[in-house]
């Protein structure tokens, strides 16, 4: 998980995700981006959002908790949970990170290796004749 930074006011730490979930209020349910998550919370994105203080229920993959938007703001909004998640049910919706690559800018190595036989045959029937240095004569 992503940590948050200590100077935000926040009470859990948040991982910062991009993935989809569900928000339904009543019978209406729809598709939201899902920005971040806590145990206590979600910061989700969408058009047409629940306005503040609706009773919702939040959905990602067969997690379902109920919770209230404790604010909107354009198209994001924030979500309490009513009961806090335990760190095994969050962990299981945060992807891990992929490990980074590092890259390595090394030259190729110079020392040459011994042909194998179908180099070597090879050679021959795409061999070109090297070219004499006009120069040289």
């Amino acid at each position: 998980m992503d940590e948050s930074s200590p100077v935000q006011n926040r009470r859990q730490r948040r991982a910062n995700v991009l993935l989809t979930a569900v928000i339904a209020s009543g019978e209406r349910a729809q598709d939201v981006k899902l920005r971040n998550l806590s145990a206590d919370g979600a910061l989700v994105e969408g058009p047409n959002l629940p306005i503040e203080g609706s009773a919702i229920r939040f959905r990602k993959g067969d997690l379902q908790v109920p919770g209230t938007v404790v604010w909107v703001a354009q198209n994001r909004a924030g979500i309490h949970f009513d009961v806090p998640l335990t760190p095994e049910a969050l962990l299981r919706h945060v992807p891990t990170p992929r490990p980074r690559v590092i890259p390595s800018f090394r030259r190729p190595g110079l020392a040459a290796r011994p042909m194998t036989s179908v180099e070597r045959s090879l050679e021959k029937v795409w061999g070109v004749p090297i070219a004499r240095d006009p120069r040289s004569d």
